[in-house]
């Protein structure tokens, strides 16, 4: 993965910076240390008849003297802000923070192996196959996992072939490899807004149904946009009059359910 390498070329470059400045700053401080009191006063001495023959040889302009870099301080802060960025970015979004804990964590755990592995493994896939769809968080949670197991076990299950992953937002969601196309897609494109509102209203009515005028006033939308996703709910099979007539009762079809227990879920 192009974006392994580049978190893990960044993570060097900034303990580079790190490391490096640490050091120089170090040496510069312990080198200022080592002068005694003596050469201290022969360095002032030879510092100030400097300063006063620069004074009367030079014009106002040429006497200004350029502040020094302070180099290693600069690369302190950059090693630190860019460490720092990589802590932020894995807050804020789960698929970077899958990014990095495959980058950094998981080589450290592959040279670990231990017996319980194949068990770790065999309970992920357990848990996806009944949980298709699950993110990465909500996975880690329900098996009581540490971020770098949990990366480290779906990056070797995905590798083989047994699981499959995509991105969805700032989440990565995970199924086994073996699920349906249909269902897949079902997963991947769930009902949402106002056409989930509309099953989560069918679903309290349970068989008796309820009209699309009961449900426009429940949710407070127009009855032309209540008609419009009403026709599309029914020409997607998730819903089904209750009675045949011209102002029919709407109520769920076994696929409704299913489609709104899955968005649900997710």
């Amino acid at each position: 993965m192009r974006e392994v390498l580049a978190v893990r070329l960044f993570t060097l470059f900034t303990l580079t910076c790190l490391v490096s400045g640490s050091i120089m700053y170090y040496n510069s401080n312990n080198s200022d240390l080592s002068l005694d009191s003596q050469q201290r006063d022969n360095l002032d001495t030879a510092f100030l008849a400097a300063e006063e023959e620069d004074a009367s040889t030079n014009t106002p302009e040429q006497s200004t003297e350029k502040q020094p870099k302070n180099t290693p301080t600069d690369l302190i802060f950059l090693g630190t802000g860019g460490i720092s960025s990589l802590i932020l970015a894995s807050l804020f979004s789960e698929v970077f923070r899958i990014t990095v804990l495959i980058s950094l964590v998981t080589p450290l755990i592959s040279r670990s192996k231990n017996s319980h592995d194949l068990l770790t493994r065999g309970r992920l896939l357990g848990y996806l196959e009944a949980n298709a769809g699950i993110h990465f968080s909500a996975l880690r949670d329900a098996l009581s996992l540490a971020n770098g197991v949990t990366a480290y076990h779906l990056q070797v299950l995905e590798r083989n072939g047994k699981i499959i992953s995509w991105k969805d937002g700032k989440l990565r969601r995970y199924a086994i490899s073996q699920i349906s196309q249909s269902k897949l897609e079902k997963i991947r494109n769930p009902i949402m807004g106002t056409r989930l509102a509309i099953l989560e209203v069918l679903s309290s009515s349970g068989k008796i149904g309820i009209s699309s005028s009961e449900i426009s006033k429940k949710l407070s939308i127009s009855r032309q946009l209540m008609s419009y996703h009403i026709s599309e709910l029914k020409n997607s099979k998730y819903i089904d009059s209750a009675l045949e007539r011209k102002r029919p009762k709407w109520k769920l079809t076994d696929l409704g359910i299913e489609v709104l227990n899955s968005s649900n879920s997710l």
